[in-house]
């Protein structure tokens, strides 16, 4: 069969694209093949050297030596590029205990000035450091592209970084020492060497044998070069520790009643993960460490969903949010394996040493939210007898609570509001911790009560005075002065309401620190959190007295002024709404009327009714 001339013109213009499309990728199929084979090949080839020029590569893939079967963990250690000449290395074959870290000390140096004090990363006064910048100057900037090699060069091994938030910070890389202090300080260098030599001296004389990804971080006490504050960081047990036997109070806080190594290290890996959150340059985010946050979130959110006494410290807001960047954050693990996003931006340095700054704040991210998820199994006594389950179950008992006569008659006056208020603080306020979306709740909902007492407040000193504007009311002395009462009552309501509102708002609401400092002090008065729960009561306590005083005042203008038929229609009615309105009160109080009853039926049996016929021989006989 032939075609047609014209058909077969019409054929191949088709034809070509699907040929040369074919073609291409057949093209981009074998480049990328023989590129993961000449990738694979290196692999295999310099698999020794890597492993011997980066011991302990942490949170990242490195390759496992030969004669091992099964690859070594993955931890967020910082990965030595270049062989440290004073750091032993072991055998693949060897156990995974690895020797301290020779450190030699040089001719004639001395330890004896310097001071070395345990510390946690919680102790790091990073935020707290304030530098004034002098006068204002404008700089010169030189000609030329700009060369900041020179302030970024490493002084005597000390390399600067810069932390996500901006923070500066250096880093002994030979070493493995992290400082917060300015290395390019007259005599620091000498000062920090001898701290650090001294350090690992302490180690090995106290017999310590750990990993060499361990990492030391130096903390300069306030005004003294010659005192440090120190811990070591271990990325495989995921804890911090000392060359000496500590105890801490900033690593307890409130918790009493630790007794196991298994419930304070959860306190060491919360203070870990702080640890890299402090320091995250030039580490590598290991999958399972993503993986493993994403199921502790993705929990948080069913409880946040299910239960009213959630034990998450963030709001089902914060979760949801939390959850949106998992998906970011499995896409950045083991990064190292991976190309880099055309869009990312890169902190320069060497080649091995580039990160992007989203994957550091990623990194970052992830400390910290596992930083506060091993917090609150360490608050929360997790894996221990009688672990906390509900957010508002005491451990401790309730010491905070105080009943006594005076407390009572106060309570009864402010018609039951501050015994109800202080049951919900008890709730939020519980073995001095707090939990701060049920704090944020909790303000939130007291705000929403508060503008509705200023509003009723308004409305109640505009009807006090168009009362004392009535004719017939002036003339009545009682009545004025139990509105002026009213009156004073609204305005006090509305006063306190407003106070109350702009403190909370200022700062207590900020943070969980400033809302458990806060409470400490209120605990610490006189009547304990009932001065708080008193506070907060005023605002409906004065309304209500206000309404009290205008009822009184219309009731005294009632009775004065009006005719006997009036008053005895009104006062059945007035009767009936008395006591509807302290119904209320007397139940808040544990007041009520059928407890009344069996007090009501033995009176009436200790008193028993005379007979008829008795009744009518008295009469009888007086008659």
């Amino acid at each position: 069969m032939i075609l047609p001339r014209g058909y077969i013109r019409m054929f191949i213009p088709w034809l070509r694209p699907i040929i040369r499309t074919t073609a291409f990728r057949t093209y981009t199929s074998i480049l990328s093949l023989l590129l993961r084979v000449f990738r694979h090949c290196q692999a295999i080839i310099g698999g020794k050297e890597r492993v011997f020029r980066e011991p302990g590569l942490a949170l990242s893939s490195q390759p496992a030596p030969i004669n091992q079967k099964k690859s070594t963990s993955v931890t967020l250690a910082v990965p030595l590029f270049q062989p440290p000449c004073m750091i032993s290395m072991p055998e693949p074959s060897t156990t995974t205990s690895i020797v301290t870290p020779s450190h030699p000390v040089a001719p004639g140096q001395s330890f004896d000035s310097i001071t070395l004090t345990p510390s946690t990363p919680g102790q790091i006064k990073r935020y707290d450091r304030i530098e004034l910048q002098g006068d204002y100057a404008v700089y010169v900037v030189p000609k030329g592209p700009l060369d900041c090699s020179e302030e970024l060069a490493l002084v005597s091994g000390w390399e600067p970084l810069t932390h996500p938030e901006g923070a500066l910070f250096f880093y002994h890389s030979h070493k493995r020492v992290f400082t917060d202090a300015d290395i390019r300080a007259s005599g620091m260098v000498d000062n920090i060497g001898k701290a650090v030599e001294k350090a690992y001296k302490e180690v090995e004389n106290a017999g310590i044998k750990f990993r060499s990804s361990v990492e030391l971080v130096l903390e300069p006490m306030e005004g003294d070069r010659e005192e440090w504050g120190y811990y070591f960081a271990d990325h495989d047990s995921r804890v911090i520790f000392w060359f000496e036997a500590h105890q801490s109070g900033d690593l307890i806080g409130n918790v009493r009643g630790v007794k196991c190594g298994d419930h304070i290290r959860y306190a060491l890996e919360s203070q870990y993960w702080l640890h890299v959150e402090l320091y995250p340059n030039k580490r590598s985010l290991p999958k399972d460490v993503v993986v493993r946050l994403r199921e502790i979130v993705m929990y948080t959110q069913a409880d946040n969903i299910t239960s009213d006494t959630s034990l998450a410290p963030f709001s089902s807001e914060e979760v949801a949010s939390m959850l949106s960047l998992m998906d970011p954050l499995m896409n950045s693990a083991d990064i190292e394996d991976e190309y880099a996003h055309e869009h990312s931006v890169w902190i320069v340095g060497k080649p091995e040493h580039r990160r992007p700054v989203d994957y550091l704040i990623f990194l970052r991210l992830s400390a910290r939210f596992m930083g506060e998820f091993c917090n609150v199994k360490f608050v929360n006594f997790c894996g221990q007898p009688g672990a906390r389950l509900n957010a508002d179950k005491s451990l401790y008992g309730d010491p905070n609570t105080r009943s006594n006569n005076i407390l009572r008659v106060i309570n009864f006056m402010l018609f039951g509001s501050p015994n109800a208020y202080n049951k919900a603080v008890q709730k939020i306020w519980v073995d001095s911790t707090i939990v701060q979306p049920r704090w944020m709740n909790f303000i939130n909902r007291l705000n929403s009560e508060w503008n509705g007492y200023t509003i009723f407040s308004t409305v109640m000193l505009a009807v006090d005075i168009s009362f004392l504007a009535v004719p017939s009311v002036q003339t009545q002395d009682a009545a004025i002065l139990v509105s002026y009462m009213s009156t004073l009552c609204a305005m006090g309501s509305l006063v306190v309401s407003l106070v109350l509102a702009g403190q909370v708002n200022d700062s207590r609401r900020d943070s969980a620190k400033s809302v458990a400092s806060f409470m400490e002090r209120m605990s610490s008065s006189v009547l304990g959190l009932e001065s708080l729960a008193l506070m907060l009561s005023l605002p409906y306590a004065l309304l209500i007295w206000g309404m009290v005083f205008f009822a009184a005042a219309l009731s005294i203008v009632i009775f004065n002024t009006s005719g006997v038929v009036t008053i005895s229609i009104i006062s059945p009615i007035w009767v009936a709404i008395f006591i509807l309105a302290t119904w209320p009160v007397l139940a808040s109080n544990d007041v009520h009327i059928s407890g009344l009853l069996p007090w009501i039926t033995k009176q009436i049996r200790s008193h028993p009714i005379p007979s008829w016929t008795a009744t009518r021989s008295r009469v009888e006989s007086e008659v």
